[in-house]
């Protein structure tokens, strides 16, 4: 990556967000344009591009996200009755920022087919 990704320029608290959980590892945000009444984006503090690009060693920064954050989330916006985790990965894919990160989408129903 050679530029900084808007999500570097939040993390590195270059441009405000509404930070709903924070740790080492990783960080949670409010998706300023939500398609849901929960629309949070997760997204490692590590620089990763997409999941095509993760490595052997980031399997504990998934875990971390999955085991750690995600329930946190869950917890916080009460989504215990359901919600959806997205990650978008290349053009096709819908990708439009180049850090790996996770939609959490929650508080109503998620219809089926999504696109």
């Amino acid at each position: 990556m050679s530029e900084k990704t808007i999500f570097k320029k939040i993390i590195d608290r270059e441009i405000p967000s509404d930070i709903v959980y924070e740790d080492e590892i990783s960080l949670a945000f409010k998706d300023v344009n939500p398609q849901a009444p929960v629309h949070i984006l997760i997204i490692p503090k590590k620089e990763i591009e997409s999941t095509n690009h993760l490595k052997d060693d980031d399997t504990a920064l998934l875990g971390h996200i999955y085991t750690v954050v995600l329930p946190h989330l869950v917890e916080k916006f009460k989504l215990s009755d359901g919600y959806r985790l997205v990650t978008n990965c290349g053009n096709n894919g819908g990708q439009t920022v180049y850090h790996l990160h996770f939609h959490l989408l929650g508080g109503r129903f998620m219809s089926w087919p999504p696109g």
